[in-house]
């Protein structure tokens, strides 16, 4: 089975991986046996286009990952609080290649950091916050 580069947002990624289904009919059974990384635009759209354009526009919309947006987490600009912009995004998004090259020390670097932030964050300029504001229920 092909595994891809694991992208932030794993749940946007998984939904992405059903997407491969397809490509079956399209590659025929080498496209999951052969060695081979890329084998066309139909491959490269669900494993690296429609990730990096979902969660991109996740954390612009809703300033967070599904996960980060159920556990009331929000990804702020480090400097004003608000939310970041469409550069700081990406450049968070390609970050994270660099946080997990040397064994995953710019994840463990949250841990670490008086922040909280990741060497994805110091990066981008961002910072993750908790959100504990009381929001009313609403009923439309």
């Amino acid at each position: 089975m092909r595994l891809t580069l694991g992208q932030p947002g794993s749940f946007i990624h998984t939904l992405a991986e059903y997407l491969y289904i397809p490509l079956s009919f399209i590659y025929g059974e080498e496209y999951w046996v052969d060695d081979k990384l890329i084998y066309g635009f139909w491959d490269i759209l669900p494993g690296y286009v429609v990730p990096f354009a979902a969660t991109i526009w996740f954390w612009l919309r809703y300033m967070g990952a599904p996960g980060k947006m159920a556990t009331r987490l929000r990804v702020v600009d480090a400097t004003t609080g608000k939310k970041m912009s469409t550069g700081q995004a990406i450049g968070r998004y390609f970050a994270y290649i660099i946080a997990m090259l040397p064994l995953g020390l710019g994840f463990i670097w949250i841990g670490i950091d008086k922040r909280k932030q990741g060497w994805h964050d110091k990066l981008a300029g961002t910072v993750v916050i908790c959100d504990t504001s009381k929001e009313p229920v609403q009923f439309r």
